[in-house]
């Protein structure tokens, strides 16, 4: 099934069932309303991971609906995901298709494919987009065999992180041991209004070195980052081996690893 619209934010509700009454019930973790027994039992989006939206690449991602009715799962009738505390500009994500595999007689698993196209991203509001960065949540209508239907907000929640872009510059690249070394580089973030990235000022970023011949990365020091995201410190060189800089990210950043920069002895 494909159902690749431009994103509208909020809800559409799909109501199957001509005039039967609405049932509002308080479901865990979700407002819920509908007819009959069908539920959805779990939601995992991305397969538990972030996820992460630059400038350009369109990013797919899956959520995975569990589906539970006494006749039998007939499919999905309407997916949606939005930023979670209702900021203005934050539903940009659209649904693409869906896929349900049965895994029982009584149980499906249907698999929503969403989609966010950074170009959309900064006509979608008049709000600053990069706001909606965060905590995200899933909306779903799902129907039964017998044309029991049930309508569910929150049934998952996730984050949805603006993507960075970390790198790492160390001169003089060939030093005599006990020299001193400049490690240098930049951390910057996707900007969702401006589709480029920008510098990230006042993060903490990890200086790391791994010593030629050994497997592991190790934290040096942990220095800030100024103005236009640049970083920048001096170490004494007293082996050969690469330098690098790792940022944890953020609520709303997502964490990265710069390329290792090789220092070798004189």
């Amino acid at each position: 099934m494909r159902h690749r619209t431009r994103p509208a934010h909020g809800r559409t509700l799909a109501v199957a069932g001509g005039a039967a009454a609405l049932v509002l019930l308080a479901a865990t973790g979700a407002h819920a309303e509908g007819r009959g027994d069908v539920r959805v039992t779990k939601t995992v989006v991305n397969g538990g991971k972030n996820v992460i939206v630059g400038t350009s690449k369109t990013i797919r991602f899956p959520v995975a609906i569990t589906i539970k009715d006494n006749s039998g799962v007939k499919g999905l009738t309407h997916a949606s995901t939005y930023y979670a505390y209702g900021a203005e500009g934050g539903g940009f994500a659209g649904w693409d298709a869906t896929a349900c595999k049965k895994k029982s007689s009584t149980t499906s698993v249907c698999t929503a494919t969403m989609s966010i196209v950074p170009a959309w991203i900064p006509g979608y509001s008049d709000a600053d987009s990069n706001k909606a960065a965060g905590v995200w949540q899933v909306n779903a209508t799902v129907k039964a065999n017998d044309g029991d239907y049930w309508i569910s907000d929150n049934i998952a929640r996730y984050k949805v992180k603006r993507a960075s872009i970390l790198t790492t510059v160390v001169k003089p690249e060939k030093v005599a041991k006990g020299t001193k070394i400049t490690v240098a580089g930049s951390l910057t973030r996707a900007n969702w209004e401006t589709l480029k990235y920008h510098g990230f000022t006042g993060q903490s970023v990890q200086l790391q070195f791994k010593k030629k011949g050994t497997a592991r990365y190790t934290t040096v020091k942990t220095v800030k980052t100024g103005s236009a995201g640049k970083i920048g410190t001096k170490v004494t060189a007293t082996a050969a081996g690469s330098w690098r800089w790792y940022f944890p990210g953020t609520t709303t950043t997502a964490r990265v690893t710069s390329a290792g920069d090789a220092v070798t002895l004189k």
